[in-house]
């Protein structure tokens, strides 16, 4: 007989999870409170970008936003509160933006961004699958001239950079001006389309038998023997053998087994809109120094941009998504946004930019699965292999690698 999995959440980390589960066999249920086109997943930039970038705690990276806060720049939005977590991360994301923990950062987002590439290089070949991924690089675009040149000493491999000239530059964006301070192809990072992904990852799941269950909120646990027997919904209950929890950056589950995550909300924004046929960007880019990520899709393109630190509202704030366009304008020609959606979501944060993912440490039938932040979509392929391992080859925690090394469980 097949054994039973639930997955608490309906974000991409939960789908990839499933995607690995279902090929060896296991009978998957997906258990969301919205109906998966409401999730952080729908709004992410779509990146795929684990190379050649640094960690949000980076050296020097307090005085660094400081600096931009003061310019309305920052990547960061702090809202004062009293909330003794904010404190809490805050302290932790100094102490980890230091030189040695950068670089085991480093070390992990291109070992386990390897690995998410190569996954979705595989599902992007099945044909019920096209997900309009591109792994043909991303653009690096800076607009201050400092951290240009900063980055061009090191960018000095031409396996991994191609530096651009501005004309080389406006081919692949035709809508920027000439205040850029320059522009570099990352050539290993690459994209894809999150709305495609989440809606045919869904119908594909499916139709290998994946159940699921939206609008459907878990409230709490039937724990016997020191292992969960079900999940328990308003009305209903749901049994398995395993429960794994994917739920972003909501922690209420995870607190009701005892455990204290140092995880907070951070408030992320997008704009979709359509744009004339001959400004649309040939490649996706970031905009390194105002916290920026363009992406192009088949049909639209997207800006994502700004974390607001420990606010879980997901209500979009058209101040904030005029502020986010009020700066990226300064860099590029006037054109229009046609048929402009905006939207918000909880991305969920560490301090140290490493997700929360193995067994639960009291309770060891459940498996947490968050902490991502905004790269949800880009290590999602490999969180899901790591957590089909651990699963099927019943590992503990202390037996996988990918567990000691990558889970801020361990950190």
């Amino acid at each position: 007989m097949k054994k039973e999995i639930a997955i608490v959440g309906g974000g991409a980390i939960s789908l990839l999870c499933a995607y690995n589960l279902v090929d060896l066999g296991y009978k998957i249920t997906i258990i969301d409170e919205g109906d998966i086109t409401n999730n952080t997943s729908f709004g992410n930039a779509g990146a795929v970008s684990a190379f050649e970038k640094f960690p949000l705690a980076s050296v020097g990276v307090v005085p660094q936003i400081l600096k931009k806060m003061l310019k309305g720049e920052s990547p960061l939005v702090i809202r004062p509160q009293l909330d003794p977590m904010l404190y809490r991360w805050l302290y932790r994301f100094i102490k980890n933006a230091n030189e040695q923990r950068v670089k085991r950062s480093v070390e992990l987002f291109e070992k386990y961004g390897r690995i998410a590439m190569d996954g979705y290089k595989a599902i992007s070949q099945i044909p019920e699958l096209d997900i309009n991924y591109n792994d043909h690089g991303v653009l690096l675009v800076f607009t201050q001239k400092e951290s240009y040149e900063a980055r061009k000493k090191v960018a000095t491999d031409p396996e991994k950079y191609q530096i651009l000239s501005f004309e080389e530059t406006k081919e692949y964006l035709p809508f920027i001006k000439e205040n850029i301070a320059g522009a570099m192809v990352l050539k290993r990072n690459g994209y894809l389309d999150p709305v495609a992904l989440m809606r045919k990852m869904k119908a594909y799941l499916q139709k290998r038998g994946v159940e699921f269950v939206l609008n459907t909120k878990i409230e709490d646990f039937e724990i016997e023997g020191g292992r969960v027997t079900a999940l328990i919904a308003k009305d209903r209950e749901f049994r398995a053998d395993t429960f794994i929890l994917s739920t972003g950056a909501k922690l209420e589950l995870a607190k009701k087994l005892g455990n204290d995550f140092i995880m907070i909300p951070a408030k992320g924004h997008s704009v979709t809109f359509t744009m004339r046929e001959e400004l649309i960007p040939k490649k996706a880019a970031i905009f390194n120094d105002i916290f920026t990520f363009m992406t192009p899709y088949k049909d639209r393109v997207r800006l994502t941009s700004k974390l607001e630190l420990n606010v879980a509202d997901n209500t979009p704030d058209p101040k904030m998504i005029e502020k986010i366009i009020r700066s990226f304008k300064r860099y590029t020609v006037d054109f229009e946004m046609y048929d402009a959606k905006i939207w918000a979501g909880n991305r969920p944060l560490t301090p140290n930019d490493m997700p929360l993912i193995g067994r639960d440490k009291r309770v060891k039938n459940v498996i947490h699965a968050t902490g991502l932040g905004w790269l949800g979509i880009t290590f999602a392929p490999a969180i899901g292999k790591i957590i089909s391992t651990l699963i099927d080859k019943e590992l503990e925690n202390e037996e996988s690698e990918d567990i000691m090394s990558f889970s801020g469980m361990y950190q």
